[in-house]
């Protein structure tokens, strides 16, 4: 079959370039781009005189034709035709006649397909913010209903201090809004476009690009047609988005299957979002979040593959950069199944308040409002930390927790002990205590709350 563009060569391509040149396979997916940009292009093309009214209404008519057929599943994609920019030029010339072929005019592949990667991340970007409020609203649900739930707070992996369970949720909250920042600002460099770059250095043909920005709803048109062709900044920062947004879905998860262990048995993970063992009966694994984390290293792994292709390459377009689609398609596609995901998740978590009230209770977390106590009493700061740890060594030797101390046993360490002391250590009040700005204390977390919802 003769190629759109064969007229120079003598002999047909080797079947085994087609097979491997071929982007088809993967760049099906930009179908609908590809046609959004055609028909803007070709309006523009009759606007500005280079094809006849009615050949650019014959070939948008054609296109939208195509368009449904290919929603409706009705079309082959041929590996002979390459990528879907050819495919759907071909398909076009059958559907219309040899008039199909004026619809490339003024325009390259390489002009074309970083149009509709622009496109196609405008639309993922958009979708990705609305699937992280998603996550959003779950959390911040859940904090609502445990603004008075206590938590061990942990440093190093160690009890560190009480704290509320909504405090640590709203955490990830802020995460997830830094995340979204980061969308919604990258959508500043999406928005440009590349369409009437050619193939590097502009057309002879008298068109309006921004026109064509216009009808496809660009804030800029690339100022340099080299840079136009070539850029995928855009692409490796969606990339480098997702990869910090999957981080942070990596650590919530890795807190799911700790909490909901038997060791802890903070939370429960809803049945539905489980699974079993197939030889253990009595098993339920946090599978979900456990492939959440482990999804990662793929994300990362196309991060870095992507820089790779980049960091050698003249300008202005090269083949190397058909490797730009598979690793941002898949990056997509795991980013929306994970978010889609993570909500329903914490939407549906039973979280075991008693278990984390009691384990507040057998550890010495408390111990810096000790500190903080003798120190409001006249101790300087560093005294009142020695004596606090002097206290725990010796509560620690005897088998006790701090609350488990007596007022006259606490004396033997200073006397600036009083009875206030076990108010004072008391976990609920050391939660409550912390009422500084960002602090886990009940005040602060619903001024933290209501931050948040103004955000969404």
């Amino acid at each position: 079959m003769a190629k759109l563009w064969g007229g120079r060569f003598t002999k047909e391509t080797n079947k085994q370039v087609d097979a491997f040149t071929a982007s088809i396979g993967f760049d099906r997916q930009l179908a609908k781009e590809d046609i959004e940009g055609s028909l803007a292009h070709v309006q523009m093309l009759g606007e500005c005189g280079i094809v006849s009214t009615e050949e650019a209404e014959t070939i948008q008519n054609g296109l939208k034709t195509i368009l449904a057929k290919i929603e409706s599943g009705n079309v082959e994609f041929l590996t002979e035709h390459e990528d879907i920019h050819m495919n759907i030029e071909k398909m076009l010339i059958d559907e219309i006649g040899a008039v199909g072929g004026k619809l490339h005019t003024g325009r390259s592949r390489n002009d074309q397909v970083a149009t509709d990667m622009h496109l196609y991340m405008r639309k993922k970007t958009k979708r990705l913010i609305e699937l992280v409020e998603h996550v959003q609203y779950a959390l911040l649900s859940q904090a609502k209903e445990n603004i008075e739930t206590i938590l061990p707070g942990y440093t190093h992996l160690q009890r560190a201090q009480p704290i509320s369970f909504a405090h640590h949720l709203m955490a990830y909250f802020w995460m997830f809004e830094r995340d979204k920042d980061r969308l919604r600002d990258s959508l500043k460099r999406i928005n440009w476009l590349p369409l009437g770059a050619g193939a590097l250095a502009g057309t002879t043909f008298p068109i309006n690009r921004k026109r064509v920005a216009e009808l496809l709803d660009f804030d800029f048109v690339y100022p340099n047609s080299m840079d136009a062709v070539s850029d995928r900044d855009f692409v490796v920062e969606a990339l480098s988005i997702c990869s910090l947004m999957m981080v942070h879905m990596s650590r919530l998860s890795e807190e799911l299957v700790t909490w909901s262990s038997q060791e802890f048995q903070f939370v429960e993970l809803d049945d539905a979002f489980c699974t079993g063992s197939s030889i253990m009966p009595q098993k339920k694994n946090p599978d979900v979040p456990e492939l959440l984390r482990g999804k990662t290293g793929r994300v990362f792994g196309h991060l870095v593959g992507m820089l790779t292709v980049l960091k050698g390459l003249p300008l202005a377009y090269n083949k190397d950069m058909q490797e730009d689609k598979e690793g941002i398609f898949d990056t997509v596609n795991t980013l929306e199944g994970a978010l889609d995901l993570l909500a329903p998740i914490l939407e549906t978590l039973t979280v075991k308040k008693d278990n984390m009230r009691k384990a507040v209770t057998q550890d010495y977390s408390n111990a810096t409002d000790m500190a903080d106590y003798l120190a409001t009493k006249g101790l300087p700061f560093r005294q009142a930390h020695e004596v606090t740890g002097k206290v725990v060594l010796y509560a620690i030797e005897h088998g006790k927790y701090l609350l488990d101390l007596t007022l006259d046993e606490f004396r033997e360490f200073s006397s600036l002990f009083e009875e206030d002391i076990f108010d004072i250590l008391a976990p609920e009040n050391v939660m409550r205590a912390r009422h500084s700005q960002g602090g886990t204390g009940p005040d602060q977390i619903k001024i933290q709350i209501q931050l948040a919802e103004s955000k969404l």
